[in-house]
């Protein structure tokens, strides 16, 4: 009953609507701007680096508040499914009719209480690579191929090579769109 508990919240929490919130704040509903998408990378094309800074703080703490209760409830395993309730919450919220972000910054929250060193090293690589590609989907789905390694790479325990690669693949899968786009020259730039 504590698991269901603390995924449940896990998921009530990865709902809080962080972009429509900032940039409703300047009068902007960003689900209407750029590729519609409540996230921080459609938050920097539209409002700029200082809000979309905002907005990546906001929806990593969404996933470190999820995976970290849930490491501080029962350990490692709940917080891997905290973590992904997190992530479930902000792409699908049913607050909003399952149309959610796509989770980069969420899982860079459950990450950061998982393996913070991972965390530390993937971030910068995620603005190097944006800011060379002026991609952010591009960097985005280059980092979360890095994440199992990063995992492995740490020495954690085994099964949670495959339990990162699920949040990744999770992750990647709200970038379908954005891989199609890439394909055909029509990827939105940074």
């Amino acid at each position: 009953m504590t698991w269901l508990l603390v995924i449940v919240a896990a998921y009530a929490a990865g709902m809080f609507p962080s972009a429509i919130l900032v940039a409703r704040a300047v009068g902007v509903d960003i689900t209407s701007v750029g590729s519609g998408n409540p996230g921080a990378a459609n938050i920097t094309r539209n409002l700029g680096w200082k809000r979309g800074a905002w907005v990546f703080a906001l929806d990593a703490a969404k996933g470190a508040l999820g995976a970290g209760v849930g490491l501080a409830v029962d350990g490692r395993s709940l917080a891997y499914l905290a973590g992904a309730a997190a992530i479930l919450g902000h792409c699908y919220p049913v607050t909003r009719g399952f149309k959610g972000g796509k989770g980069v910054a969420t899982g860079g929250g459950v990450f950061a209480v998982l393996t913070p060193f991972v965390f530390v090293v993937l971030v910068p690589t995620w603005v190097i690579i944006s800011k060379a590609t002026k991609t952010a989907a591009l960097a985005s789905l280059i980092v979360l191929c890095a994440i199992p390694v990063g995992v492995w790479a740490t020495g954690r325990e085994l099964w949670e090579i495959p339990s990162s690669i699920g949040i990744a693949v999770l992750i990647a899968l709200r970038h379908v769109s954005n891989i199609q786009r890439m394909q055909r020259g029509s990827e939105l730039r940074l």
